[in-house]
């Protein structure tokens, strides 16, 4: 038994370092693989073009949290996604950083600069804000925690419409209500079939009149000429995204000039090499025992 690691040269010196201190057998790449068929684990972002050459592989684990890229896998293969505290900090941090910098102003006062305008806008107290969440899994919940913390009024949706203790959550039926009481929405969801291009005219026509978006879910989530419109109306007044559809947007693109639209490069986080390699031996080790894996994909749902 032996895990594969398909990554780059420096998470593998980390990931040797643990794994050796685990007494767990562990290969830094693909050219150091002496006997394939000893291979049980790959972890990875995009996986080696040939898993037929690993017979006895039975497990996948993606290095981070998103695992909507990912090709089929052979039939008896599990794929696990990384559980870290660190991602979940990470992606929590940018969410509210994000939501601070709308419900703020601040695309306002940055485009009223460049023109050295000097003009004030009248601030709206924490309370009076709503903030909308959809997706309350492990960061969302977090992200929740925080926000409310601060002192905004936070709902939460999800498929399910599963209860979170302190937050009021919609389900799929509520959609609807939901959307009406997001000044602030922001978009934690995986990526499904249920949730690709779930961001349309209609989607936006839901919100309240200048509501404000902050997408941290998957790129294709989003039609971005649908948000383009909705900014042109005022149904949106201001975006800040971390990912996009494509990723990298091409120069030239209309979001890049526009001084309601944020972008950042899909940095609202990055695996810590420690914490990926601890939960692959958290995924190995629950294997051996027969225990649930921790991170195991659905996917049917896509998460």
């Amino acid at each position: 038994m032996a895990l594969l690691l398909h990554s780059t040269p420096e998470r593998a010196a980390v990931w040797g370092r643990i794994f050796a201190d685990a007494g767990e057998v562990f290969v830094a790449d693909e050219a150091s693989v002496s006997d394939p068929a000893q291979i049980t684990h790959l972890a990875c972002w995009v996986p080696p073009a040939d898993l037929a050459r690993y017979p006895n592989l039975h497990t996948v684990i993606c290095v981070g949290a998103g695992t909507d890229h990912f090709p089929h896998l052979p039939v008896g293969v599990a794929l696990s996604r990384t559980l870290a505290p660190g991602i979940e900090a990470m992606v929590r941090d940018w969410a509210v950083m994000a939501t601070l910098a709308l419900h703020r102003d601040l695309p306002i006062y940055l485009d009223q600069a460049t023109r050295g305008e000097w003009r004030t806008h009248m601030p709206l107290a924490a309370s009076a804000r709503r903030i909308g969440i959809m997706g309350m899994g492990r960061i969302g919940r977090l992200a929740a925690e925080t926000l409310q913390d601060m002192g905004f009024a936070v709902t939460g949706y999800s498929r399910s419409g599963a209860a979170v203790p302190g937050i009021r959550v919609f389900g799929a039926d509520a959609l609807t209500e939901f959307l009406a009481g997001a000044d602030i929405l922001i978009c934690l969801l995986p990526l499904t079939p249920e949730t690709r291009g779930l961001m349309n005219d209609a989607f936006f026509a839901r919100l309240p009149q200048g509501a404000r978006l902050v997408q941290a879910g998957r790129g294709a989530q989003l039609d971005m000429a649908a948000l383009r419109r909705a900014l042109e109306s005022g149904q949106v007044s201001a975006a800040m995204l971390d990912v996009t559809d494509p990723e990298p947007l091409p120069q030239g693109h209309w979001t890049w000039a526009d001084p309601r639209v944020w972008i950042t490069p899909h940095v609202a986080a990055h695996t810590d090499a420690g914490e990926g390699a601890r939960h692959a031996l958290a995924v190995i080790r629950a294997g051996r025992n027969g225990q649930p894996l921790p991170g195991l994909v659905d996917r049917d749902r896509g998460y």
